[in-house]
Formats: C-alpha cells, structure tokens, sequence
C-alpha cells in the first residue's frame, strides 16, 4: 500500500514514456512548476473535457509558471491520437506499468458496468518548482475540475 502523499512532501520523482517519442522525468523539470494530472483513459467523454480544458487555459497555468502533464495507462500510440483528435498542446505520459500510478496512489477499485475493477481516480498533484507538493487533489470533476484548479492557483499567486 502506497503511503497518502501529503502537501510539503517531496513530490515521487519519475521517469515516463511522452508522446513525443521521448522520456519525461518530474525531477528535470525543476525550476517550473508542474500540474501532473491522472485521468482514466483516452478519447473517453470525461477524460476528452478534462483534457480541453486544460488545452483551453494552457496559456494561464503557464502565466503562471506551471507545465501541465497528463499521465493514464493508456499506451504511447494511444496518446498520440488522442493528442492529434484534440489538438492538445501538452506532454501526455503513458504508465502501462502503473509505477507511477502506484506512487501517487491514484489506483482505486471501481464499479463498471456492474463488474469490480481498479482504475484511475481522477487526480491532480500540484508540484512547486522546488518539487514539493502544493495542492493534492483526489476524486475530481472531469467538467469542472480545471476551472477549480486555475481559480485557486491564481487567488495564490
């Protein structure tokens, strides 16, 4: 059982497969800050709204000094046409192995289609560009989850 991470802690570090052929590693990305948000699964109605939406406002998390990075368990290949559907402007990461997933703790039991089975919660760790975590949040809204997160990160800065 993965440890609750808690605001203050050190971010997990970690190294993913992009969308763009290559690695991204959190630890690299120190100096900016980093939205990193777990979402179920591709080209899905909640997971494509979520995903607009940060591709709509990517401009503001970026005036705010923050890179956006979306990581599911969906393949490379996945994201690359999901990436293209959209139009989607930030990196995606793909966690087949769950190594990640299992670091932040965003794998749940979940009914579908009256069957058990583990998924993704839909969640957002906010990372300083220290690599600590400001903002740890679980089990948000697909719809209105990124106008939440902009409205609180812009009543702090």
């Amino acid at each position: 059982m993965t440890e609750e991470l808690l605001v203050g802690a050190e971010a997990p570090d970690f190294t993913l497969e992009n969308d763009a052929g290559g690695t991204t590693t959190l630890s690299a990305l120190r100096g900016k800050g980093v939205i990193l948000y777990f979402y179920p699964k591709d080209n899905t109605a909640g997971c494509t709204t979520q995903a607009i939406a940060f591709r709509d406002n990517l401009a503001r998390f970026e005036a705010l000094g923050f890179t956006v990075l979306g990581v599911s368990r969906d393949s490379v290949k996945s994201h690359c046409g999901f990436r293209e559907r959209q139009g989607l402007n930030f990196t995606l990461l793909s966690d087949k192995a769950e190594t990640v997933c299992n670091l932040y703790g965003v794998l749940k039991e979940k009914m579908m289609y009256g069957r058990r089975c583990f998924g993704i919660e839909r969640s957002t760790f906010v990372i300083s560009p220290e690599g600590k975590l400001l903002y740890v949040m679980r089990g948000v809204k697909a719809k209105t989850h990124v106008a939440e997160l902009l409205a609180l990160l812009e009543g702090a800065a």
